[in-house]
């Protein structure tokens, strides 16, 4: 009997084993359970990776535990990174009607800002992915997590980690962008080199130029803004190596004491260190048939000039 026993769990192990799918070491070949798509951060750090799973838990709070438990559980095929197994701390789980709040250990407000909003679109988008949970919320040791700009993020859902015309997010990657701001008396062009998480789905002509409305990082006091941050990009179109860039009229009643040519420049120098742009065409609200301060036409296309970029 012990023998028979024995035979029978040896060929259960064996069954499990091919069962097994190499990619996240979880049982998913039978596809039994609740189908949903975890999302864990790629090993070299840059992106999200999608991996399909079947939830074996059937009440929400348990299944919310079970997200959790592969997010913190290293893959044995080193294929991707689970985000809570970078000894983050799961303090607390409140399991509400719709929403989750998680309370971690203070190792989560020492990642670097591209590493954290990894592990945030990874908890938030694997976590709503469960059919009763819509909203998730972050706290670190009780308190509500800010973004860089100390800004409280709150509740968040899976689209708080899409900007497209409503296409799934494929991933996030690391990059480095250029931008040109002005210097301080806004008389010249300064370089600034900006490494940041960004979503594939977003036209990098449009990251870039969002990222120039946002400004210079507030510890920067070498370079001042070109743009007011209330700038709307209403439409930015790339053909034949021209950058159509729409703007709405905040573009011309911005007040600064940035000089028309730096502004100009600075947003056509930093459109241009794209590959596939090597000129711009400005319009506001549609129109091209615009002059900027008095004094600049709009209804040209521009090329990238350094020279007003400040020599050091």
């Amino acid at each position: 009997m012990s023998k028979i026993t024995l035979k029978c769990k040896v060929f259960l192990i064996v069954l499990v084993s091919l069962l097994t799918v190499s990619l996240n070491g979880c049982r998913q070949a039978d596809k039994v359970g609740t189908p949903i798509v975890m999302a864990y951060i790629s090993t070299d750090g840059s992106k999200i990776v999608e991996v399909e799973y079947y939830l074996q838990s059937v009440s929400t709070a348990s299944q919310v535990d079970e997200v959790l438990e592969l997010l913190a559980t290293t893959p044995s095929k080193l294929e991707y990174t689970a985000p809570l197994a970078q000894e983050i701390e799961v303090l607390d789980v409140t399991v509400n009607t719709d929403s989750v709040v998680l309370n971690l250990s203070r190792e989560y407000s020492q990642l670097d800002s591209i590493t954290e909003i990894l592990t945030r679109a990874s908890i938030v988008r694997s976590l709503t992915q469960l059919e009763d949970i819509t909203y998730v919320a972050i706290q670190v040791e009780g308190s509500d997590i800010r973004d860089n700009d100390g800004v409280l993020v709150g509740r968040m859902t899976a689209d708080s980690f899409i900007d497209n015309s409503g296409e799934e997010i494929s991933s996030y990657e690391k990059t480095t962008i250029r931008l040109y701001f002005a210097n301080e008396d806004g008389t010249a062009l300064k370089a600034v080199n900006r490494t940041l998480a960004y979503n594939t789905n977003i036209a990098m002509e449009r990251l870039v130029l969002e990222e120039l409305i946002k400004g210079p990082a507030s510890s920067n006091t070498e370079v001042s803004a070109l743009l007011s941050s209330d700038t709307k990009v209403i439409s930015v179109i790339v053909q034949d190596k021209v950058c159509y860039v729409n703007l709405d009229e905040t573009f011309l009643n911005y007040s600064t004491d940035v000089a028309a040519e730096i502004i100009i420049y600075g947003i056509v120098n930093t459109l241009c260190e794209l590959n596939n742009i090597s000129r711009v065409q400005f319009s506001v609200n549609g129109d091209s048939n615009v002059m900027f301060r008095e004094s600049i036409s709009l209804n040209n296309e521009f090329t990238k000039d350094l020279s007003y970029v400040e020599v050091e």
